[in-house]
């Protein structure tokens, strides 16, 4: 496989470097540019993209950033379970999956870097890290904007910005987004009210992988919509501002559920546990599910702190790609469930029981003192 030593270790963001992310697992940023007086993808023939990626590819490939790029590569050379690994590395979205030749890709070492070329814009600058790091990803994926606007001519008009395939994306270019775990305001029935009130400021909420994608693992992804009358220091900080209230109200949530339903939080997290220590068939939307509560235990003091950032992991490498690229063949859903659940047995085989003496747990025994005591 072309992604085998993409394969051989975590992404620096999965490992959790530089950033808390108890609630907020991961903070990305991206640019969307163009070629001056070049169609946009969709309207360019083959030639012109490829014309395209060969001016593109070689400019980007030798950024100080890229110098030991761990993919650098036109599309029709991966295969579609190698693009389908990217995608579920959050490397590309779905749609320059299904692109081939004429379009590219160049990603730094540690990941943390990717580069689409000919994807619906001519290119498309991303930038991922661990927590909440929006302004530290701003600085990162300005830098090399500047750099590569040096020596490639970008589509700009002076009176609206960046010019873009789509007009949504007319002025800055710019999509900040951050991945937030939210068990709890799903659990309490808040999360409907939340989306809702995040979507009349003009931000959107989406699932796993973005646009069009149900937010499995109660894992969800809040971003911008709006990038033309704003410049990226307003979008960076009113995103901020938003993220932070809604990690309150998650944090309340929780404290919240507690408070009144500490036996229920526990049982959740204790099944989750049991089902995927004992468990010989688990579909991937089963699995997330799964793994949400598992790290809703860790976070609460179940399990030891360190487990978070392997659950993390897991939400990866249990996707139906990553659990099909040893093989050479297309794997069934049955097969695919069958490794998932092997795979879950054997990683937490080793690990600790939740415990749960630190949640307010009601008992019995418990209750029987209150009414002996009133």
């Amino acid at each position: 496989m072309k992604i085998t030593n993409l394969l051989k270790s975590s992404s620096e963001w999965v490992r959790g470097e530089g950033g808390g992310n108890r609630i907020v697992i991961t903070s990305r940023m991206r640019v969307a540019r163009n070629l001056d007086k070049y169609p946009f993808p969709g309207w360019a023939k083959k030639a012109e993209r490829e014309k395209i990626l060969g001016v593109i590819q070689p400019a980007v490939a030798t950024l100080p950033e890229m110098s030991s790029a761990i993919i650098n590569d036109s599309m029709d050379h991966f295969t579609p379970l190698e693009k389908q690994v990217l995608v579920e590395q959050h490397l590309i979205s779905r749609e320059h999956a299904a692109k081939n030749a004429g379009s590219g890709l160049v990603v730094n070492k540690p990941r943390t870097l990717s580069v689409m070329i000919n994807e619906e814009d001519h290119l498309r600058i991303q930038a991922i890290k661990s927590g909440l790091q929006l302004k530290a990803l701003w600085k990162m994926v300005d830098k090399i904007d500047t750099e590569l606007e040096s020596s490639l001519d970008f589509a700009f008009s002076p009176q609206i910005g960046y010019l873009t395939a789509c007009p949504t994306n007319v002025g800055t270019g710019m999509r900040a987004s951050v991945m937030m775990h939210l068990p709890a305001l799903v659990l309490s029935e808040q999360i409907t009210q939340i989306i809702k009130a995040v979507n009349r400021i003009g931000l959107a909420v989406r699932g796993l992988y973005g646009e069009g994608t149900e937010a499995l693992g109660n894992l969800f992804q809040v971003s911008n919509q709006m990038t033309l009358g704003e410049s990226e220091q307003q979008i960076v900080d009113k995103l901020n501002k938003v993220i932070g209230q809604i990690i309150e109200h998650e944090e309340n949530a929780r404290q919240k559920l507690l408070q009144d339903k500490a036996r229920t939080v526990a049982n959740e997290v204790g099944r989750a546990y049991g089902v995927m220590l004992h468990g010989y068939s688990t579909s991937s939307k089963e699995a997330l599910n799964l793994l949400s509560m598992l790290r809703l235990g860790v976070d609460l003091g179940m399990l030891p702190d360190p487990y978070r950032a392997e659950i993390d992991e897991l939400f990866i490498c249990t996707q139906p790609a990553h659990l099909q690229k040893d093989y050479e063949r297309k794997l069934s859903t049955e097969e695919r469930d069958g490794l998932r659940a092997d795979l879950l047995r054997e990683r937490l085989k080793s690990w600790p029981v939740p415990v749960v003496k630190d949640l307010d747990v009601e008992t019995p025994a418990k209750e029987e003192g209150k009414k002996e005591n009133q």
